[in-house]
């Protein structure tokens, strides 16, 4: 994995302008610590930093054949079989995965990506063409930014690299305020929340020239019959989900594994584990936890069980050598600054922070990391697919909160937002996109939806939240349950399979149940672990209340003060998102919205 950026004009001469790239790379220095990279030309500026994982000693960049320049950030899990095509037509200098992007774009243009199975965002210049090609993998696991104006065409990886150049505004409009009050941690597609910067959708594609910018969709979630029984339907389930996770443990340096003691990270832990000892290898597994989380856990619908009993049982049932990082109070609090860095926005508070201590230890021990990130969206794991009363509420399962959000809007804001329209049309038009069949039942037709609006939302906002705070730390997090032949599959599967014997993921368990011990398998699922201890809530709200002491905080032209002071004495409030956004959560979000206004320098307009 690297760090991605570049500009290119017609207009202007681009070899001018070194310092402003240099900067631009630095910002991406944590994402590539190993290597770093700038090609320019008259029309063109390519920058890169990498993360060597494959072919440490060759797989520079930005990497260039004959006229075609590219810089990419990703991995191939297929790279043995388009290299093989190849090899009829090209010689190679390396084992990369980026010079068989590269001559798989020479070669096929923009149908290469047809071809792909991985998790990637890389952009090509053809100096003889004058033009960009620039594409995002189809799920959405690796990012690409861009900013565009009259004489030229930015882009990175991350946001905070795109402020370094000066083109771009470090401002925010009404969009951007509905964004962030309204929609936070999510974000709507193609929206980079600062007022003109984009991301190129999950599975889109497209060029830049001198006649501006064109992008098009290269592939979606579609719908069709399947014939197949149950029997068949998990044997298939299992070979897709055994070669995924085979396919993403190739790599030239040490991997690793989460494991939450569910059945996500566990199983991909199984199947490393055994992979590895078929070469003499002991796979080693991470796991988190907090300080007093034993004394302060309580039981609740969302998360009947805390992990540390699953994860020693699986653990021992592997043999792996086992690491945990335990958490404490400060540490967390401290770390909801970085999170917010890392993110480039402010995000899921404490659940981003624990994340990125957690991958800062990990990196310690190795590079690529396996997780078990997205099996709910896809399996159908939520309690919103589960409970019908949820399912078919009319608006996001997990962000019934916009009554009690659009109360924090400042009275500019408030007269100029209308609330519940942006909500209920984000959601309407995601809803309504859902490719559906005539033969569907209104439960099929109803848990496409559901299946397209997790896919959009709830799953970006996880990857988001993955890809940042792992890469801030230099570390490769891969996520095999992404594999786009599964989520194509499975998104025409019944949802009578995937609910089987009326479990949350019951067809994956079936599937999957030689790999687990019973314990495992059959846990009901519980959700990302966040710390119960209560010293955490008093310490940010300590910091809140330090917040509202400052006078001229440009806080408190976007949020009303009165209501951030109802947030300090603990009086009544909505989940934020879902279970994993309660109070304390809250809290912490408006102390990272407020460190990354200040922190970028960002103006209302």
């Amino acid at each position: 994995m690297c760090g991605i950026a570049g500009a290119i004009s017609f207009k202007e001469d681009m070899r001018e302008d070194m310092k402003i790239y240099e900067n631009m790379q630095h910002a991406l220095l944590r994402r590539g610590p190993d290597q770093r990279g700038i090609v320019l030309t008259k029309e063109s500026a390519l920058i890169h930093t990498r993360l060597a994982v494959i072919d440490v000693l060759n797989g520079r960049q930005p990497m260039s054949y004959g006229k075609y320049t590219i810089v990419y950030n990703g991995e191939l899990y297929n790279t043995a079989e388009i290299r093989k095509e190849l090899e009829k037509d090209f010689e190679f200098d390396t084992h990369s995965d980026t010079e068989v992007v590269l001559k798989s774009f020479v070669k096929w243009g923009e149908k290469c990506l047809d071809r792909f199975n991985g998790i990637y965002a890389f952009a090509v210049y053809d100096e003889n063409k004058h033009r960009l090609f620039m594409a995002r993998d189809r799920i959405g696991v690796k990012p690409f930014f861009y900013y565009m104006n009259d004489n030229k065409f930015i882009f990175a990886s991350e946001i905070p690299a795109l402020l370094q150049h000066p083109d771009v505004p470090h401002e925010i409009d009404s969009q951007g305020v509905s964004e962030l009050i309204l929609m936070a941690p999510g974000r709507t597609a193609s929206c980079g929340v600062i007022r003109g910067i984009k991301e190129v959708k999950a599975g889109w594609c497209g060029y830049y020239t001198a006649d501006g910018l064109q992008l098009h969709q290269y592939w979606r979630l579609k719908a069709y019959e399947l014939h197949e029984t149950f029997e068949q339907t998990a044997e298939h389930v299992r070979e897709l989900v055994l070669d995924s996770i085979r396919r993403q443990l190739v790599s030239d340096v040490p991997v690793c594994t989460f494991l939450s003691g569910g059945l996500d990270s566990s199983l991909i832990s199984s199947v490393a584990s055994t992979e590895m000892k078929k070469h003499g290898k002991i796979l080693d597994t991470f796991s988190i936890d907090y300080r007093d989380n034993d004394k302060y856990f309580q039981k609740s619908h969302f998360q009947p069980n805390s992990d540390p009993e699953y994860i020693q049982c699986m653990a021992e049932y592997l043999g792996t050598n086992h690491h945990w990082t335990v958490v404490d109070t400060p540490e967390l609090v401290n770390a909801l600054y970085d999170a917010t860095e890392a993110r480039g926005l402010p995000g899921m508070a404490d659940v981003d922070a624990s994340l990125l201590i957690f991958c800062r230890e990990i990196k310690k021990y190795g590079t690529v990391a396996l997780s078990g990130e997205c099996a709910d969206e896809i399996f159908g794991g939520y309690p919103w697919y589960r409970d019908k009363d949820i399912r078919m509420t009319d608006g996001f399962p997990w962000a019934q909160s916009t009554a009690y959000r659009k109360n924090f809007l400042s009275e500019y804001y408030s007269e100029k937002i209308n609330a519940e329209e942006y909500v209920y049309s984000a959601y309407r038009k995601t809803a309504d996109y859902a490719m559906k069949l005539p033969s569907d039942s209104p439960l099929e037709y109803r848990m496409r939806e559901m299946t397209q609006l997790n896919f959009d939302w709830f799953m970006q906002t996880l990857l988001d939240r993955k890809d940042r705070m792992s890469m801030y730390s230099g570390l490769e997090v891969r996520v095999p349950f992404c594999d786009y032949r599964i989520a194509e599959y499975l998104y025409n599967v019944p949802w009578e399979y995937k609910d089987y014997q009326g479990r949350e993921k019951g067809l994956l368990r079936e599937a999957m149940k030689e790999w687990l011990p019973d314990k495992v398998l059959w846990r009901k699922k519980s959700p990302y672990p966040k710390t119960h201890n209560p010293a955490f809530l008093d310490a940010v709200t300590e910091k809140l209340k330090a917040v509202l002491e400052e006078k001229n905080n440009i806080l408190f032209e976007l949020v009303k003060r009165e209501e951030l002071e109802k947030l300090t004495r603990h009086e009544d409030y909505v989940q934020w998102y879902g279970q994993l956004m309660n109070l304390p959560q809250t809290i912490a979000f408006f102390l990272q919205l407020d460190h990354w206004l200040k922190c970028y320098n960002i103006k209302l307009v």
